[in-house]
């Protein structure tokens, strides 16, 4: 693990124990096996560090989200299947990082205190994904959007409403709700048969 990986993997462990306002940088320093002089040359400030640290949280969201998606399609899944396994990884990741720590809730406020500029990128980035995703599987299984739909409207109506899943304290229960709203976001957003058997006539 390089100097990097440990500095951000020590602030996490220290975060998680203590929360934001209680951590301080000599205690993310001993848990990293540095000095503080030498934590400060990578880190300037707490602040720098914790965003750091959640920019990592969000690229291996991501990519969970991205593989789980993958391999369902791999596996035949369709696309609400596909969406729901990529949402569901997203959740499940987040929940893993976060269940045991008793700062959870202090966290999530200095998350959406200090680094909301990383959280909207975040969305964007995952907001493409969906796109990606939706444009790809519906070409490859032949599914047709209701009209005037885009991939990009389904992929951002997903994503208002699972928002207010972000600020829950997850469990299975409210995981299986999040999988029940995308599967009938993604049932209402297809066109019925006919209308598909329609629309690759007229395109032929």
């Amino acid at each position: 693990m390089g100097s990097s990986d440990r500095i951000l993997s020590a602030a996490g462990n220290i975060f998680a124990r203590f929360g934001y306002r209680r951590a301080s940088m000599s205690q993310i320093a001993e848990e990293a096996g540095l000095t503080r002089q030498a934590l400060y040359h990578h880190y300037p400030s707490k602040e720098a560090l914790f965003r750091a640290v959640v920019e990592d949280l969000h690229g291996f969201a991501y990519a969970a989200e991205a593989a789980a998606g993958l391999d369902q399609e791999q596996a035949g899944g369709g696309l609400a299947d596909i969406l729901a396994a990529q949402i569901g990884a997203r959740f499940r990741y987040l929940l893993e990082c976060v269940e045991e720590s008793p700062q959870a809730e202090e966290l999530l406020s200095e998350h959406q205190l200090q680094t909301r500029d990383l959280y909207q990128n975040f969305i964007e980035h995952n907001a493409d994904l969906r796109a990606e995703t939706i444009d790809r599987v519906c070409l490859k299984q032949s599914l047709v959007l209701q009209h005037g739909m885009t991939s990009r409207d389904l992929a951002r109506c997903i994503q208002i409403a699972i928002r207010g899943f972000n600020n829950l304290r997850l469990d299975a229960g409210v995981l299986r709700e999040l999988d029940r709203i995308v599967r009938l976001l993604v049932a209402g957003a297809i066109a019925p048969a006919a209308f598909q058997f329609r629309s690759k006539r007229r395109s032929r």
